[in-house]
């Protein structure tokens, strides 16, 4: 595991992304999505990207998410469905984007198939956000993610069966459900957290 003071160089997050087979879900009937896990140096520190969704959205209205969404017929495919989704939300344009790789695809409780992708941009980069679905830009330390305080798991139902269900509270945030689940993957395949990391129990 890597020390408390956290630098996210791309090329190495590429290769850490890149010694892990993803796990790929068959589709079926559920509908293609794709997100995006955005980091970049903020004031010398790396940052992760996320955004709180407008209450009057259909789908995980208020929550904290990842920028992204459901695939579009003009998508060349579910890269480019996250770059679309991250330019239509945050103004990021999808040439400023390194993409590094791509997490497990993982399955949302609203029947969407998701596939996170991971990518940097610059520092500084001026973000134009979109208010009609984005009602607030959260930016998170890397450092502050990997902190044992912040996490456990809860088991909620779903259909008649148990799943953990992984919790980061942070700076009065609380980064949940399939964006927790990404987010956890994310900080293990780098490194910051270990691989087999239970999301620890409630502080």
């Amino acid at each position: 595991m890597r020390g408390w003071t956290v630098k996210l160089e791309p090329e190495q997050v590429r290769q850490d992304l890149s010694r892990h087979t993803c796990r790929r879900v068959d589709r079926g009937v559920l509908k293609p999505a794709a997100v995006l896990l955005l980091f970049y140096p903020r004031q010398g520190i790396d940052t992760i990207l996320f955004t709180r969704r407008t209450e009057h959205l259909p789908h995980h209205a208020g929550e904290i998410a990842f920028p992204g969404g459901r695939a579009q017929p003009e998508d060349a495919d579910l890269c480019a469905t996250a770059l679309r989704e991250t330019e239509e939300e945050m103004g990021v344009r999808q040439e400023d984007v390194t993409i590094l790789g791509r997490l497990d695809d993982f399955i949302s409780v609203y029947g969407f198939h998701v596939v996170p992708y991971v990518g940097s941009i610059a520092a500084g980069y001026p973000f134009t956000v979109n208010h009609q679905e984005i009602a607030e830009v959260i930016e998170v330390p890397v450092d502050r993610l990997c902190d044992p305080r912040i996490y456990h798991t809860e088991s909620w139902e779903h259909l008649g069966r148990l799943y953990p269900v992984c919790f980061f509270n942070v700076d009065g945030n609380r980064i949940w459900g399939l964006t927790g689940a990404i987010l956890r993957q994310f900080l293990q395949r780098t490194g910051l957290l270990p691989q087999d990391h239970p999301c620890g129990a409630r502080p």
